[in-house]
């Protein structure tokens, strides 16, 4: 389970992009680039929110088959799961019936049922549904598509490492997500990255300034390119 920040600490993420955290944790070498991201599939619905920062609270669901052919958690127990993980905390469900999911798990009372177990969105490979008003709620979703109905939509497992979005996710992980995706923050980093993302932003503020001067020469531009990078 991932570090638990103390709240000064997670605002301080939430003041970056999902693209300045993961520039800063580049800085670190200890994630290979191609890793520790969501795909473009999962997309934030609600840019207007900002950044999304919590630790995963992971399940698998299904929405195709009735559940009473199939295995199914109840409800209670995810109720009492979910407040075992630090908060705030983010919903990060697998949806067995990828490739074609029919039913959306979150909606308006998902939502609001979620948010008060100290709950700030979710993140499917499914769908979602009810966006005006989880909009109005301020709970972020993100997910590929929209679903009209629920169907069959129930929970299968809880509490287990679930891959969404190509990410496996562990519970307790500190996710980070907005409109550019989701990224996750290594639990030795986490700290650390503000004052990382603040340096890179502060380099590439310098490298725009060569771009945007009236002074303008390749010269500076490529003195401002190895401050950049380091060489």
């Amino acid at each position: 389970m991932a570090v638990s920040l103390t709240p000064e600490e997670l605002e301080a993420l939430r003041r970056y992009s999902s693209p300045s955290i993961a520039n800063a944790i580049e800085t670190f070498n200890t994630v290979p680039r191609n890793e520790g991201f969501m795909g473009p599939e999962i997309r934030g619905l609600f840019p207007e929110l900002g950044p999304m920062v919590g630790y995963a609270v992971t399940a698998m669901i299904r929405a195709d088959v009735d559940p009473d052919r199939g295995q199914r958690v109840s409800v209670q127990e995810w109720w009492d799961y979910v407040l075992t993980l630090p908060a705030p905390r983010v919903l990060v469900m697998q949806d067995l019936d990828n490739p074609q999911p029919v039913g959306a798990y979150w909606g308006e009372v998902q939502a609001n049922l979620h948010r008060a177990l100290g709950c700030v969105g979710t993140i499917s490979d499914g769908g979602v549904r009810d966006l005006d008003e989880v909009r109005r709620l301020g709970f972020h979703f993100f997910a590929p598509r929209v679903l009209v109905s629920h169907a069959y939509v129930h929970l299968v497992r809880i509490g287990l490492p679930v891959r969404v979005g190509g990410l496996l996710v562990r519970p307790g992980d500190l996710l980070h997500g907005d409109q550019h995706g989701v990224v996750r923050v290594p639990e030795d980093l986490a700290r650390q990255v503000p004052a990382a993302a603040a340096r890179v932003e502060a380099t590439e503020r310098e490298l725009i300034a060569c771009c945007q001067s009236p002074d303008f020469t390749v010269d500076r531009l490529k003195d401002a390119w190895k401050k950049l990078r380091g060489t």
